[in-house]
């Protein structure tokens, strides 16, 4: 599974951590996560991740 960068803060989701703080299960494809979820480091909407 692919990881994915915040392009406010440089936060990467990684697929295989998950965020456990915000419910999120590891193993959760980054395309999978709730459509309100949001970057747990600044707060900016999964639109603001790319592909790392």
């Amino acid at each position: 599974m692919k990881k994915y960068v915040c392009a406010i803060c440089g936060y990467v989701y990684d697929p295989a951590k998950g965020d456990p703080d915000g419910g999120i299960a590891k193993g959760t494809a980054f395309e999978d996560l709730p459509a309100d979820w949001v970057c747990p480091v600044c707060g900016a909407s999964k639109d603001e991740f790319a592909p790392e």
